[in-house]
């Protein structure tokens, strides 16, 4: 066993010979096999122990039980203890997910500030194969597919490679003592209904059902390392970042295949559902301004492009206007708009007010900083001008240029805000409602 805990440390290169290991202990089989195991291997570790007072005495008796293994390994022990109801409570979190959360801290800042290479937990190869079927009840797509790594971040399990029953030999073989965790005898935690109600009955069809799996979540890692391969091909040729905002050209993203599932990856670090991807490839045969919103992230159809803009208007530079709306608030301007019927009150002389004929505007609206290459009628004109001609026209200064915003609607500039509307917007004798839009700088 210890040579087998050896072979995989090295085959994973989980950590170095010669790293400080600080090893979560619980006191239970698991953690215990692990400690005797890393100190006759010959590692240099410290134990860390969490008491979550959940279980009145018996987690005080854990607790004494750990520090007993530092006496006994002459290893420093480190404990803390929790309110973790209190945590739960306060931040609104499962017991279980409170538990994690606390752990996990505790255990970052005790390795950061005793300078150790890695915590190591004590997750064995059943823990593992629990966690796939967890993933793929959950539909966790094929991240889930990997289970839990061997190491991931600061975090090592170098116990992967050892079934139950191979951990529980060992410590009878040894003659090792641990204690009795009462609450994985319950099925009210997610993983312990997996352990005694999902895995059983498959093992009594498929008794090496675990070390089968386990075998399987290797070749999914290998498989998943192949996928991501070609994921970052097509992230380099679709997704392009300006600023704030990424960019996915409309021609190029429509011939890539399989396509929902290149959508999903793509849009996922912006908080897109998988529904939500398939929504997005629907946008495809949508008009110019249509949108999907995710929690942090809008995702606009535009002539060539998908634009993804954060939500955030300190970071944004493209907002959509629905029609109800009646004021944006950006963080140097404002923009109020108001409909109102057409009468000798409706037009403004002021530039920083567009008066359209509402009739001719197609919701939703966009605001956007211009960019090169854009073109508008200006009012009392019927050719076309470049904004680049029309701003050296208006001896606009580069900061000036920077700072132009411009209304669209469906592929046309309504509005160079502040300057000037596009002469078919305009307000007619036979225009019955006009939209008033108003913008205010700050200062």
């Amino acid at each position: 066993m210890i040579q087998q805990l050896q072979e995989f440390i090295r085959q994973e290169r989980i950590f170095n010979e010669g790293d400080g290991l600080l090893l979560a202990v619980s006191g239970g089989l698991d953690s215990s096999v692990l400690c005797d195991l890393l100190v006759k291997a010959g590692w240099r570790l410290e134990i860390a122990h969490c008491n979550f007072k959940l279980r009145g005495a018996e987690s005080d008796r854990d607790e004494t039980f750990v520090r007993s293994l530092g006496e006994k390994y002459n290893i420093p022990v480190h404990v803390t203890s929790f309110d973790t109801a209190a945590y739960a409570a306060e931040h609104k979190l499962s017991t279980q997910v409170a538990a994690r959360e606390l752990r996990y801290a505790w255990l970052e800042e005790q390795r950061t500030a005793r300078r150790l290479a890695v915590i190591v937990t004590a997750h064995h190869m059943q823990d593992n194969v629990e966690t796939l079927w967890m993933n793929l009840s959950k539909g966790t797509g094929m991240a889930g597919l990997h289970g839990i790594l061997p190491l991931q971040g600061h975090i090592a399990r170098p116990l992967l490679f050892a079934t139950r029953e191979d951990v529980a030999a060992y410590a009878a073989v040894e003659g090792l003592t641990f204690v009795e965790d009462s609450s994985n005898t319950t099925d009210k935690y997610t993983r312990n209904f997996f352990r005694h109600n999902v895995l059983p009955p498959l093992q009594e069809i498929f008794p090496d059902v675990v070390r089968q799996t386990g075998a399987s979540i290797q070749r999914f890692r290998e498989a998943e390392e192949l996928y991501q391969q070609a994921l970052d091909v097509y992230k380099k040729k679709l997704l392009i970042q300006k600023g704030q905002e990424f960019f996915i050209p409309l021609i190029r993203f429509s011939q890539a295949t399989p396509l929902a599932t290149i959508a999903y990856e793509l849009l996922k670090p912006f908080h897109c559902s998988p529904a939500q991807a398939l929504q997005v490839t629907g946008l495809l045969d949508a008009e110019p301004g249509k949108y999907i919103t995710t929690a942090t992230h809008r995702i606009v159809r535009d002539r060539k492009w998908f634009i993804i803009t954060p939500l955030n208007t300190e970071e944004a530079s493209y907002f959509i206007i629905e029609k109800e709306q009646e004021l944006l608030q950006l963080p140097g301007a404002e923009f109020r708009f108001r409909q109102t019927e057409n009468n000798e009150h409706a037009i403004s002389a002021d530039p920083a007010t567009a008066c359209i004929d509402a009739a001719t505007l197609q919701y939703p609206l966009m605001l956007r900083k211009w960019k090169q290459g854009d073109y508008f009628y200006p009012l009392g004109m019927i050719r076309k001008k470049k904004l680049s001609r029309f701003f050296i026209d208006q001896k606009l200064s580069l900061p000036q240029k920077e700072k132009v915003w411009v209304l669209e609607s469906g592929k046309k500039i309504v509005w160079v805000a502040g300057m000037r509307i596009d002469n078919r917007f305009r307000v007619t004798e036979k225009t019955r409602q006009v939209l008033r839009i108003t913008m205010t700088e700050k200062v």
